[in-house]
């Protein structure tokens, strides 16, 4: 029982720590907030707070980590039932977007350093490849139980490819400061239904030698 309350006790303080930084990071950026600042507001010696995490990129990449855990039952539950390719894939972005949307703010400060992959707090980086890793497989989960048939050359590459996507609308989500993010919904809709379209006619033999090159430069471009 003293075991489990200890274990508690670490749990709500590690909580507590993520909490505070978050709102740090949020308010002056990742870069001017010392590790000292957090544990002066959680109200602890760096010393103390070292027990809990290494660094702040490690509080970052612990909230980058309990974001991918909370989204994955939702999200394979919301794409349940649906068999079209556009509706599976609606439903990951509308479930990433909605998880992510009390931190909407933090999310701001976070993407920042998304431009140098070398950066650990990247989604590039290769400190976030679990965490990359686990958000494509939402998008090849929605391509396999999906109702378009994709080329067996793209099968590798195109979940990859409908993750950049998804950073593209977070990005663009981020930044809409439109009543309600009026605008994110508009793109949402108008470009997903010419992405399954391109998708769709992508199967086409004439498009084969396309499809090579277009994956070439995938190759190139993933991390």
């Amino acid at each position: 029982m003293a075991r489990s309350m200890a274990q508690a006790r670490r749990d709500f303080t590690r909580e507590e720590i993520l909490t505070t930084a978050q709102r740090l990071f949020t308010e002056r950026g990742v870069r001017a907030t010392s590790i000292g600042q957090v544990a002066a507001v959680v109200g602890m010696t760096r010393a103390n707070l070292y027990y809990y995490f290494s660094s702040k990129e490690s509080i970052v990449l612990a909230f980058y980590h309990q974001m991918q855990e909370s989204s994955n039952e939702a999200i394979l539950q919301a794409m349940a039932g649906h068999k079209k390719l556009k509706e599976r894939i609606r439903c990951v972005l509308d479930k990433r977007i909605e998880l992510l949307a009390p931190n909407r703010k933090f999310c701001d400060a976070l993407f920042r350093h998304a431009p140098d992959r070398d950066d650990p707090l990247s989604p590039f980086s290769e400190e976030t490849r679990p965490i990359r890793e686990g958000s494509i497989e939402h998008l090849r989960a929605a391509l396999d139980g999906g109702d378009v048939k994709v080329p067996p050359d793209m099968k590798i590459q195109l979940p990859y490819l409908l993750w950049l996507y998804q950073m593209g609308i977070i990005l663009f989500w981020i930044y809409d400061r439109s009543p309600g993010q009026q605008r994110t919904e508009k793109l949402l809709e108008k470009s997903l239904g010419l992405l399954v379209s391109l998708l769709k006619i992508s199967g086409l033999p004439l498009m084969k030698p396309l499809r090579k090159t277009a994956l070439e430069l995938v190759e190139t471009l993933a991390p």
